[in-house]
């Protein structure tokens, strides 16, 4: 039953889980790492709520297949350490027969993500010499910087996105 303020009948955990992801995002997008905090707090939530369901074997056999497979891809320097211990913390999240959905939806969010940074690089002007005193014009300026430089994705806004498409 959804909580009267609560127009969508999304489980308060979940909710959490994605105020956690979000936050995850925000500060990978500002800083390029995503923090242990936010992935414990989203592996606490899930391995609570798949306790609460009673799917916590399917939950951690999902959470343990998605981390070995982004693993892999960290092992390769395709992908950060912190994106895929967050990826792993959503598998065990999203409900197990969602998982394939979520992986699918965050490799297209991520897919996006890469075509917007390299379509953006080449119209990027060099960010001023002078440095800016607000904390939003220093993150925009950091992240004309690293589209300019071709540097690393944010990937956590992907996975994320991804999150959310499926609990939405």
């Amino acid at each position: 039953m959804a909580h009267p303020w609560l127009p969508l009948d999304i489980p308060l955990p979940v909710l959490f889980g994605a105020a956690l992801m979000l936050a995850a995002a925000a500060h990978d997008l500002a800083a390029r790492t995503v923090p242990n905090w936010a992935a414990v707090g989203v592996l606490f939530i899930g391995v609570t709520y798949r306790l609460m369901d009673g799917r916590i074997i399917g939950g951690l056999i999902c959470g343990l297949a998605v981390f070995s497979c982004a693993a892999f891809c960290w092992r390769r320097g395709w992908m950060g350490g912190g994106d895929v211990k967050l990826m792993g913390a959503a598998a065990v999240l999203v409900p197990p027969p969602l998982v394939p959905m979520f992986v699918a939806a965050l490799s297209i969010a991520g897919a996006v993500l890469a075509l917007m940074y390299l379509a953006a690089r080449p119209l990027m002007p060099a960010p001023a010499r002078q440095r800016p005193r607000g904390l939003l014009a220093r993150a925009c300026r950091a992240e004309q910087w690293r589209i300019g430089r071709g540097g690393p994705l944010p990937y956590a806004c992907a996975i994320a996105s991804g999150f959310l498409f499926v609990i939405l």
